[in-house]
């Protein structure tokens, strides 16, 4: 007999009921008290009580660069403080000695998946230094996850757009290629140059119809002005929704008056902010973005790379950083710290069917918590993973 439903029996909702999650076609059928029993072709499952939550968003991430499961690699410091152009050089000499980077890429998205990512995007070297090599690598391994993971891709242009060769060329093939996304870096200070970098990046978002994710570093008020450069573009091409800005540190680093005369830009433009609350720096004021109506998401970004040694593939664990970084300490703080990696990263990511409610897709993590607030600060293992309604992750490994 073939099995078309399955029953999810005393599953625990963040509201501490108990309910069976009935699954049809890999999405979710019916969500009721937990007084329901298999029938005819109806496959049971019992969750035990255990807390179901929302497949977590992995929202920036770099799937080519990691050395995650392979030999480790040294950090090499910068010779004065963070350079991101020192950075970038370190990262070519690394990337010639270590593994494969399909070997690496699995390596990564099988960490993030036994840990609970549902969803993924990942940023993709395409400039003038690695042509398109990269990224065609990558499609081949979204390709082979493509039933455990959804997975966007972002031509992210590493070396620059106007420093670097032929790259707005090949950023805009990036996208007939395959990729879901235009990236971009540092307008004002890596190419030097805001408007022309925009220019490229928003002329390509325009004609291929995609979607925008600049990496942003600048501090201060340059960030800042960049980002408000971005919000304009997005504004004047209706691109409200459809933008995000990655790491934005410079709104960490001025007055909360100043971030909130921004943050009303960013709500107005519909500019996303991606924050991973990195150890080194100040970071965006997630509360004051979230009290004023921005859409917060996160990423694990970098996973023991050339840039840092750390990095778990963890979104829970990325919410406790968050918000202990972020001094939150009451359930509906924490709270928040949980939606910034769930159900804003799917807002930021314009995922389509999220979430437990009737209709949406079927991907979902079971672990041992009392709740939302308790799951944040203990980061509890082992974890339970469901794509689709199929189990795919258990124990901390793919099955």
């Amino acid at each position: 007999m073939t099995t078309s439903e399955t029953l999810f029996t005393r599953a625990k909702f963040p509201d501490g009921t108990l309910r069976t999650v009935t699954v049809s076609g890999g999405r979710i059928a019916a969500i009721s008290t937990d007084d329901v029993f298999g029938g005819s072709g109806q496959e049971v499952v019992d969750l035990g009580g255990r807390l179901i939550l929302p497949g977590f968003v992995e929202g920036h991430i770099h799937l080519d660069t990691s050395f995650f499961g392979g030999k480790w690699i040294s950090h090499k410091p910068c010779t004065d403080g963070f350079d991101v152009h020192e950075r970038v050089a370190f990262q070519h000499q690394n990337m010639a000695i270590a593994e494969p980077m399909d070997v690496r890429a699995r390596k990564q998205l099988e960490l993030c998946i036994a840990n609970g990512s549902t969803s993924m995007r990942s940023h993709v070297m395409v400039d003038g230094s690695v042509g398109l090599k990269s990224l065609e690598t990558i499609l081949k391994v979204r390709e082979e996850y493509r039933d455990l993971i959804d997975i966007q891709l972002v031509a992210f242009p590493q070396s620059g757009i106007l420093r670097s060769p032929g790259t707005p060329d090949l950023m805009d093939r990036a996208i007939g290629l395959g990729a879901d996304l235009v990236g971009g870096l540092d307008p004002a200070s890596f190419d030097r140059d805001v408007e022309g970098h925009l220019n490229v990046v928003f002329g390509i978002a325009e004609k291929r119809d995609v979607d925008v994710d600049i990496h942003l570093h600048d501090a201060g008020t340059l960030g800042v002005f960049t980002i408000e450069q971005i919000c304009d573009r997005a504004v004047a091409l209706g691109m409200q929704g459809r933008v995000a800005v990655s790491h934005a540190y410079g709104l960490g680093d001025i007055p909360q008056d100043a971030a909130r005369r921004t943050a009303e830009r960013l709500v107005r433009s519909g500019v996303s902010i991606m924050t991973n609350a990195p150890g080194a720096h100040n970071f965006p004021p997630v509360a004051l973005l979230r009290a004023a109506g921005v859409t917060v998401f996160s990423g694990s970004d970098n996973i023991r790379d050339s840039w840092w040694p750390y990095g778990d593939g963890d979104m829970l664990g990325r919410a406790m950083t968050i918000g202990y970084r972020s001094g939150f300490y009451t359930d509906a703080e924490l709270e928040a710290a949980f939606d910034v990696v769930t159900s804003a990263g799917a807002s930021a990511l314009r995922l389509e069917g999220y979430g437990l409610v009737k209709g949406a897709k079927a991907d979902f993590v079971v672990l041992d918590a009392e709740h939302v607030p308790d799951a944040v600060v203990a980061v509890p293992k082992p974890r339970t993973v469901y794509k689709a309604g199929r189990l795919v992750a258990q124990n901390g490994k793919l099955v």
